[in-house]
């Protein structure tokens, strides 16, 4: 499957800083009973920026590593559950912000896995080059906080808001394998206000996450674990031969146990999560920049890219830096 370079990497967090000992203030908890349960001790929170204005700013800072005018861009794609309106997408927003004009955009919303569905969405048009798809940047975007439930010790202790994103170039050397998956199920649910409906009987949803831990857990662990073995066996290649995996940064206990179901060393998974939490559709890119800026990555690296959240949906990305 042709491949692609990667031309520019960005993140962007709120300046905003949560603390476990603050989140105790006000539910039943610790900063002892979160970190020994999840690996996270602090989160960025959104105090007033939507998610089209973390996703806007990492739009900037990726035109501008890449040198590139916004309308040089093809395409622009943006994952996130957390748009700022059902219509516009936040694509749009984005576009209009940074002057593409007549550039297409389209949100993808794959949950938790959206940056992974985005990048492969982008690698299908790349693919298609002649149509004139050259160069597509994908952005993952949330500010979750503003359907997390603050009462609920179980959930607001998990997720912060970000964005991350990437600017990618066809490439016929670069290695590129990809298994994605998805099957319906409401272990993970993040459900918009609904508006008083005079129709109805039906009670508002006051738009809250709602995740079924243990379901997820298990979920989590065993089908990743199998669907990285799975894109190892499609492309003929051992473990061994990958330099990183970047895994979706949910519970810390959950890539303990993909470590562990797999057979391989922990120090082969890049983590965030303890700074970051839960961040979804950004939580790879975050780390994908992280890892570029902090010099991490080398040319010719490979990578594995493995996500999964609401849907259910999950998948894994092999890249070749």
């Amino acid at each position: 499957m042709n491949g692609v370079e990667i031309r520019a990497v960005a993140h962007y967090v709120p300046p905003r800083v949560l603390t476990n000992d603050e989140i105790s203030r006000w539910v039943d908890t610790s900063d002892e009973w979160i970190t020994e349960r999840t690996g996270i001790s602090t989160r960025h929170i959104s105090d007033g920026e939507n998610t089209s204005d973390l996703a806007v700013k990492v739009a900037k800072q990726l035109l501008d590593a890449a040198k590139l005018s916004p309308t040089e861009l093809d395409l622009i794609l943006v994952a996130t559950t957390t748009g700022d309106y059902n219509s516009p997408t936040v694509s749009c927003i984005v576009q209009e912000a940074i002057g593409a004009t007549n550039v297409p955009a389209l949100d993808v919303n794959a949950a938790c896995t959206g940056f992974i569905y985005g990048f492969s969405t982008a690698q299908k048009f790349l693919q298609s080059g002649g149509n004139g798809y050259k160069t597509v940047m994908v952005i993952g975007a949330e500010v979750l906080t503003k359907y997390s439930d603050w009462t609920d010790r179980g959930t607001c202790i998990l997720f912060g808001d970000g964005a991350g994103g990437v600017i990618l170039s066809a490439s016929e050397k670069n290695t590129y394998g990809e298994k994605l998956h998805a099957r319906g199920d409401k272990a993970i649910t993040v459900n918009h206000q609904e508006v008083e409906n005079p129709f109805s009987n039906k009670k508002r949803s006051l738009g809250h996450i709602a995740v079924d831990g243990q379901e997820v857990f298990k979920f989590a662990v065993k089908s990743v674990a199998e669907n990285i073995a799975e894109l190892m066996a499609h492309m003929n290649m051992s473990l061994d031969e990958v330099d990183y995996i970047i895994p979706h940064q949910a519970n810390k206990r959950i890539i303990d146990g993909i470590a562990k179901k797999l057979k391989i060393d922990l120090s082969k998974f890049y983590m965030n999560i303890e700074r970051f939490g839960n961040t979804s559709a950004a939580s790879i890119p975050i780390a994908l920049s992280e890892m570029f800026k902090n010099g991490i990555l080398k040319k010719g690296n490979k990578v594995i890219l493995a996500g999964f959240g609401g849907g259910l949906t999950w998948g894994s990305i092999l890249l070749e830096i």
